[in-house]
């Protein structure tokens, strides 16, 4: 075990110095980092190490050892223990943020094997990592593996989960020599108070009909209940999926939509078709969507045949939202809420490019989720919870205009 040097400082830097091989640098942020423990723990005891007084608040009561990563090597740190009570230096050994963690050892792993560029390996050093190894990597991953196992293990019991939102995003992982691509697959959803959730993510080699549905069932399997309206593009396999396993319906995102339309038409009129199925979504209520989607339809039919029928055959599942309260028509009626969470996601894995293995894309991504779902939880509500009890009779009874108030207050 290392304990503190209490010899005076220039006699221990002349030692130092003198020493053949030893790491001068490493050493003098061991030492400086063990006074400030020591000062720190005076404090809290309200005396000098093995000063006796009437005034003692608490007493050592030896050391732990911690090892400490850092940009002169990895160091052992001598950390003071308290008789009552426990003493952790925040200050120096405080976790950063899972996220940023996660990126620091996957950027690390990328380094160790060989698969980095220029960039990364600027990256390596920008983060503090001068020396490292396999074994250190390994270290530096075991405790935040962990954590992200038993977030992504969790029970799902805070529902019913009224509406959730599916999406994938690809990433390119270096397997048996090569370069793929992966999906990853995720799913958030809005809990029975009314927040927000990330219920959980999943690395699959493609995305079809047997990975949503291994994905799905995981989910149920961990206490997905009560889903009333699943939110998503059209993914291969997808909506099989959820009708097989959820048995709810699917709305599907408009903005996705909105591009595959648009490719129907010539580029020179995509302004005009775009303004014209936005109107359908403006409507005040469900029949004048409806009756709106029926008369742009009808002006599609002459010029852009295509896009007409495409738009018809479409309706029951882009208009899906309209037998839900209007007060979440613009949560659900796309992706996009979804979208903003897969932009910071992208904006950490970016940073990596290429991942040295899965076991990688889930640390990083499944660490900025666990802080995003944590941030999620002490914001305020995503939606009224008497919203959600109407939207879960709209199920029910059909019909979320005419729920009755006692009805609400036997759902909620």
């Amino acid at each position: 075990m290392v304990v503190p040097n209490n010899m005076d400082a220039l006699e221990w830097l002349r030692k130092h110095l003198e020493e053949d091989g030893s790491d001068l640098l490493a050493e003098m942020v061991r030492a400086f980092a063990e006074r400030l423990m020591g000062a720190e723990v005076e404090a809290i005891c309200n005396a000098g190490y093995g000063e006796v007084t009437s005034d003692r608040l608490n007493s050592r009561n030896g050391y732990r050892s911690r090892e400490l990563d850092t940009r002169v090597g990895t160091i052992e740190l001598a950390i003071p223990k308290l008789r009552h009570d426990s003493y952790y230096p925040g200050w120096l050994l405080e976790p950063r943020r899972r996220a940023e963690r996660a990126l620091t050892q996957v950027v690390a792993e990328c380094y160790v094997r060989g698969v980095s560029t220029r960039r990364v390996e600027g990256l390596v050093k920008t983060l503090g990592i001068e020396h490292l190894s396999k074994s250190q990597v390994s270290r530096m991953a075991k405790d935040l593996d962990a954590e992200v196992a038993a977030f992504r293990n969790r029970p799902l019991d805070a529902g019913p989960y009224t509406y959730v939102w599916l999406d994938a995003m690809v990433q390119k992982v270096r397997e048996a020599g090569r370069i793929q691509n992966v999906a990853v697959v995720i799913a958030t959803a809005v809990d029975n108070d009314g927040h927000r959730e990330v219920l959980g993510l999943d690395v699959i080699t493609t995305e079809d009909g047997a990975g949503w549905l291994a994905f799905l069932r995981g989910l149920v399997a961990r206490g997905l209940n009560g889903t009333a309206l699943v939110v998503s593009d059209a993914h291969v396999g997808l909506v099989d999926a959820v009708s097989s396993t959820l048995g709810s319906t699917w709305q599907r995102c408009r903005t996705h939509f909105m591009r595959n339309l648009l490719t129907r038409v010539p580029k020179s009129t995509q302004g005009l078709v775009a303004t014209l199925v936005r109107s359908i979504f403006e409507q005040p209520d469900s029949e004048q969507v409806w009756a709106q989607h029926a008369r742009v339809v009808e002006q599609l039919q002459e010029k852009f045949p295509e896009a007409a029928v495409l738009l018809a055959d479409a309706g029951p599942d882009v208009l899906a939202f309209t037998g839900f309260p209007k007060e979440h028509w613009r949560q659900i009626w796309s992706n996009n809420p979804q979208e903003r969470l897969n932009r910071e996601l992208r904006r950490r894995t970016d940073v990596v490019g290429i991942f040295p293995n899965r076991d990688a894309v889930v640390r990083l991504v499944g660490a900025v989720l666990a802080e995003q779902h944590d941030e999620w939880a002490v914001c305020r509500r995503y939606m009224a919870v008497e919203h959600l009890a109407r939207a879960r009779m709209t199920v029910i009874a059909g019909d979320a205009e005419e729920v009755t108030q006692a009805e609400l207050a036997e759902v909620s």
